[in-house]
Formats: structure tokens, sequence, C-alpha cells
């Protein structure tokens, strides 16, 4: 589907917790590229089991389809920031510093999807505007909005909100830079953005309409607050591998379905990162080690790990 619909927590996902569980939302909220909540191993079967794989291009030809050259805003919202056991924000630094050129094998999976292609399209003409793989670091900006504290219980009204107000802090005023700018909203330890981790996700990511044109963000809860092991199938016990494969799941969903749904998707099992949340690896960059998660590539018939 377009949307994953997470009705409940699943049992391994259940052992992972570390933390006190907001009640504030619902279970079973409807979000974009929704990652679940496991330990280990995911809660559906492979994608082959459930229809096919193949993503096509849902609109006709149009800017915001994907993103041809990605720019990544962290935002680091509130003075909850003053405790980061983790260390969650320079994880996530390094990260999108180092997420490109030769060193990153896994992004060049991305460079086969396009824009300005007919609806439908499962293959790319060479007419058409590609995924370009970053020569340089994607990192556009970081972000420490601190003056105050985050709502303990965020909505998606108010996490959207806090995108806008970062597409203005980072000056970012008008549509044309935003149609290859994402912010990543992080969240916290111990706060519960749209009723995580009750409501099943690991993050999501959608789009706002603002003064500033369409933005699309993402919502980043604090994941190593489940523990070693959750939103991940790496098994070795690292604490930041679960923000990681969960980020570049959300990452590479937003560069190929940049407003969903006029991208990159299918009716089957969704977008690119929703089709392989059974796979992770590891990838060794200029700025550290860092956990991966599969992404479906119509070029392989397969879910991947590198281009």
């Amino acid at each position: 589907m377009r949307t994953i619909r997470l009705a409940a927590l699943t049992a391994a996902a259940a052992t992972a917790f570390t933390m006190s569980i907001s009640t504030s939302s619902a279970v079973g909220v409807s979000h974009f590229g929704a990652k679940p909540i496991a330990k280990g191993a995911v809660a559906r079967a492979t994608p082959q089991a459930t229809g096919p794989d193949t993503l096509s291009l849902q609109t006709n030809g149009k800017s915001g389809v994907v993103s041809p050259t990605p720019k990544v805003y962290l935002v680091f919202w509130g003075s909850q920031w003053s405790k980061d056991p983790a260390k969650v924000a320079p994880d996530m630094q390094n990260l999108f510093k180092g997420l490109y050129g030769a060193k990153d094998t896994w992004g060049t999976i991305l460079t086969q999807y396009c824009e300005n292609a007919p609806v439908g399209t499962t293959t790319c003409p060479s007419s058409a505007t590609f995924v370009k793989h970053p020569s340089a670091s994607i990192l556009g900006g970081v972000w420490f909005d601190n003056g105050a504290a985050a709502p303990a219980n965020a909505t998606q009204a108010q996490i959207a909100s806090e995108a806008s107000k970062a597409a203005g802090h980072f000056g970012n005023k008008t549509q044309a830079p935003n149609l290859n700018a994402q912010y990543v909203v992080l969240s916290a330890t111990g706060t519960h953005p749209d009723g995580f981790p009750n409501s099943g996700f690991c993050a999501w990511h959608d789009f706002t309409s603002t003064s500033y044109g369409k933005l699309a963000y993402t919502n980043m809860p604090y994941v190593p607050d489940l523990g070693a092991g959750a939103c991940t199938t790496l098994t070795d016990g690292r604490l930041l591998s679960g923000i990681e494969s969960t980020e570049t799941h959300e990452y590479a969903e937003t560069v190929t379905d940049f407003w969903p749904t006029d991208g990159w998707n299918n009716t089957a099992n969704g977008e690119i990162g929703d089709e392989c949340v059974n796979l992770d690896a590891y990838e060794t960059l200029t700025t550290g080690k860092f956990d991966v998660q599969g992404l479906w590539s119509n070029k392989a018939n397969a879910c991947v790990t590198h281009g």
C-alpha cells in the first residue's frame, strides 16, 4: 500500500522497550513509509510473498517527484537535547557528512530513479531527470532548536510546524530550494512524537504545505530508547544501528517519493524502503561505520544494499 498501517506492536518489538510508553496517540495511525518497530527481524513476510515488487512512477513527470540533488537538514528539537545518552546527534551528523562519493555504494541504488518521465515508468528514459549520486556532503545544515522544550507528546501538526520553522531558519523561504531539501525533525530521549512508540513505527516521512512551498520532512523519534536491536535486523547489540537503519530508510524514500505519493512506489508493498525492511548491512564511510537499510532496485529486481 502507499501508506503503511500499523495496527499493533509485534511481540518482538515489545521486548525491546526500555522506556515509559506514551498513550497520547492511538495505535494504527497511517503514515507514509512508516518503518515498523521490530527486534532482530521484521513483522511481515518477504516482499515476494505479498505481490509484485517493481516500483513505478505514480505521477506524470514533474518536479517534486524525486529529489535529484538531495540536501538533508537535521533539526534537534527542544531543550531536551541537553541529554543525548546514545550520542545520536553526532552520529546523525556523521552519517550525512559521509554519505557521498565512492565510499557510499548504498546511495548509488537511488540513481536509477527519476522524474520528468511518464506515469507508470519502471525504467527511466535517458531524457528524464535522474537522482544524482552526491559528490560532496549532503548535510545542508544542523540546528539545535533548544530555546524551549519540545512537546513531550508532539502531534503530527506540531512536527510539520517545526519543519516549516526550520526551513525559515535555514533561509529556504521559496519553493526552489525546497525541491531538494528534506527536514529531519529529531526528538530527544524520553519524548513521544506522534505517539511513539505505542503507534508502532520507528519513524515516518511526509510533506506539508507552507508559505515557503511544499516541504518534505521526517518524524524521527529517539529510537535508541527502544534498546539495541529495535528497528534493525542486525543483532550485534549496537545501540545506534536502529536509528541509522531507520533514517536511511526514510531518507531514501524521501529522495524517491519526495511528496508522497507522486513518486516511486507500488500498491503491494509501498515505497523503496518499505519493500526491504528485512535487510540491513553496515557501510563504512569516511566518517564512520553505519547501518544502512536495504532498498528495492528495479534494475536488480531485488532488495539490495549497494548499487
